[in-house]
């Protein structure tokens, strides 16, 4: 008799899912809007130690990665630089604790023929939404020898507009 009253409790208690006649559905919309958005970073133009009296130029390169989300259209401009008189075809590195400059160019080729600067000489490209590197080639032209010995550096301002 007792097996029978808990059967009979467990069915009654079963018994409203088991009768469910009907189901309400309603659509959840979800959305987002993703922003262009782009990322630079530097690797910094190291000419380690020159020899100014030496009849060749001296090269070295550094990196401009861009990171933009993907198909975002950008555009890489380089300003000239903080040395005096400089200009973005002709920048100036400044002597450490002097005032004596040395001349120095960037360039968008291998062949250091396209000068890198801010406005109709940019470099322009694609966002991939992974880091896409620029090579930065520079350049002390030769015939310098009247610079001073000493530690120069300059810093560039990259801006990526997008």
């Amino acid at each position: 008799m007792k097996v029978y009253i808990v059967l009979a409790a467990v069915a009654a208690s079963l018994a409203p899912f088991a009768t469910r006649a009907q189901d309400a559905t309603a659509s959840l919309q979800v959305q987002a809007t993703v922003a262009e958005s782009c990322e630079v970073t530097t690797t910094p133009v190291d000419f380690g130690s020159v020899n100014l009296l030496a009849a060749t130029a001296h090269e070295a390169t550094g990196t401009i990665l861009v990171t933009c989300t993907n198909d975002a259209a950008y555009q890489i401009a380089l300003d000239a630089g903080q040395g005096a008189d400089a200009t973005v075809t002709t920048r100036q590195m400044t002597r450490d604790g002097g005032t004596g400059t040395l001349a120095y160019a960037l360039f968008s080729d291998e062949a250091r023929a396209t000068n890198w600067g801010d406005t109709t000489d940019t470099v322009t490209g694609t966002g991939t939404g992974t880091a896409n590197t620029h090579d930065v080639y520079a350049q002390i032209p030769a015939g310098q020898t009247s610079v001073a010995a000493g530690s120069y550096a300059d810093t560039v301002t990259v801006t990526v507009s997008y």
